[in-house]
């Protein structure tokens, strides 16, 4: 393996890469990112039992993008099992095997509680502070990283990262540039996020890093998208949201390739929501370019086709001679009865003593199964995760260190992992950056 960034050094030689003469800064182990995965990794390293811990943040406050998450609420963690919770991972479930189990959703309640933060769960098992500020959440880790004796820098942007190989010592030495600083360290935990909300820090600066480090990125794309539809009528239909409604995905021959239920929203360019989301995050290798997937949205999912059909018929007979265009206010929001009446291919002014029952069967089928063509995902940094990074198979999934590079770790949305809406993904970030800080705070693996 050859690394781009590294030099070799003579016997008993003080490691020196290039010709700096700026003071340099020695850690046992610095961390990249102030997120929750690097929070977590700087608390855990220090209860490890490394005595020079620091924790680098580009921005001028730790943890940017919870502030944002879950609409400023913080969707923290979901209480579920292990293997609930390994069932909601979309990319790689089973790499995240040790590091759930190591580190359940109970131990992460547990941990906040005993920071200070109170938690309260909501529908879908989705745990968040009581609160409802993702500013708690943020305290609470600085709390606990604060008390573990770590140190946190910021605006401290790193900007580029070599790697030197002491003989002497036997072990692989990182050089970290932030300005005019130099920051050296025998542990490395990269935890920088993926590439959604780049206005927080996450611009991708975790897989320039471990590329030159000579590790393989598998290509970023968004996870947790909007999903962008074909039909013009979508537009239409901006801003109308549903609050419980049935949603799945099909692909070409009808097969159902995910089914949910839950809030919609429909934007300008298609849909999104919670429940499009999760939806999002299982569609976002398909080629749609040459692979049709559409969106069937249930608008009643309370009620059978045959009982909509019987409570359409009750609405057509309370008023007779009224326009079909008339008739549908309580059935559908405003917005919505322009669009059926235009696919239901009955006239707006058609008398409803007028109307067939095959025409009143499509009106049914319609707001059964509402069809949308998917088009294509929001763009990468619309997504509120990121899938893809890291390539798991070059990180031992025990200790979150890289199989190629010794004593450099991996933790968070760095890492090809990702999964559905409901708290798993920070828990994953909390999970593996606290894996990442006590693998890290054992002595050193001997490179030769």
């Amino acid at each position: 393996m050859r690394y781009p960034n590294r030099v070799r050094l003579g016997d008993k030689s003080i490691v020196k890469i290039k010709n700096k003469c700026e003071q340099v800064k020695s850690y046992d182990i610095i961390i990249i990112g102030a997120g929750p995965a690097g929070l977590m990794a700087g608390i855990a390293a220090r209860g490890a039992g490394a005595k020079s811990v620091v924790v680098l943040e580009r921005n001028e406050k730790a943890g940017k993008k919870l502030y944002i998450t879950g609409k400023g609420r913080c969707n923290v963690t979901n209480d579920c099992t292990e293997p609930e919770f390994l069932q909601n991972v979309v990319s790689n479930p089973k790499f995240l095997y040790k590091a759930i189990y190591a580190f359940p959703p109970p131990a992460a309640t547990a941990f906040f509680k005993a920071n200070g933060l109170e938690l309260k769960t909501e529908r879908g098992r989705r745990v968040f502070p009581a609160s409802d500020k993702s500013s708690d959440v943020t305290a609470a880790l600085l709390k606990a990283l604060k008390a573990s004796g770590a140190e946190l820098l910021l605006n401290k942007y790193v900007s580029k990262i070599q790697m030197a190989y002491d003989n002497w010592q036997g072990t692989n030495i990182f050089e970290i540039q932030t300005g005019n600083e130099t920051f050296r360290t025998k542990k490395l935990i990269i935890a920088c996020g993926g590439l959604s909300y780049p206005a927080t820090g996450s611009t991708g600066d975790g897989y320039k890093f471990a590329r030159e480090l000579g590790h393989t990125i598998i290509s970023p794309r968004p996870a947790l998208a909007p999903v962008l539809t074909r039909e013009g009528f979508a537009k239409r239909l901006q801003g109308l949201s549903l609050r419980n409604a049935g949603f799945r995905v099909l692909n070409a021959a009808g097969k159902t390739l995910y089914s949910g239920f839950g809030e919609l929203l429909f934007t300008d360019k298609g849909v999104s929501g919670p429940v499009v989301l999760s939806a999002s995050s299982l569609v976002n290798m398909a080629d749609f370019k040459n692979e049709t997937l559409q969106i069937s949205i249930d608008l009643k999912p309370a009620l059978t086709y045959e009982q909509l059909d019987a409570r359409i018929l009750r609405d057509f007979s309370e008023g007779t001679n009224r326009q079909f265009k008339n008739s549908l206010d309580g059935l559908l929001p405003k917005s919505l009865i322009p669009v059926i009446i235009e696919l239901s291919r009955i006239s707006e002014i058609k008398a409803l003593n007028q109307i067939t029952k095959e025409e009143r069967g499509r009106i049914a089928a319609l707001l059964k199964d509402f069809r949308l063509t998917i088009n294509g995902l929001g763009a990468i940094d619309e997504g509120i995760v990121t899938a893809g990074g890291v390539d798991v198979k070059e990180v031992d999934p025990s200790t979150m260190e890289s199989r190629i590079v010794p004593s450099l770790y991996f933790a968070g949305e760095t890492l090809d992992v990702d999964a559905l809406t409901g708290g798993y993904n920070i828990h994953i970030a909390l999970a593996t950056g606290r894996l990442a800080g006590l693998s890290s705070g054992k002595p050193a693996r001997i490179n030769t």
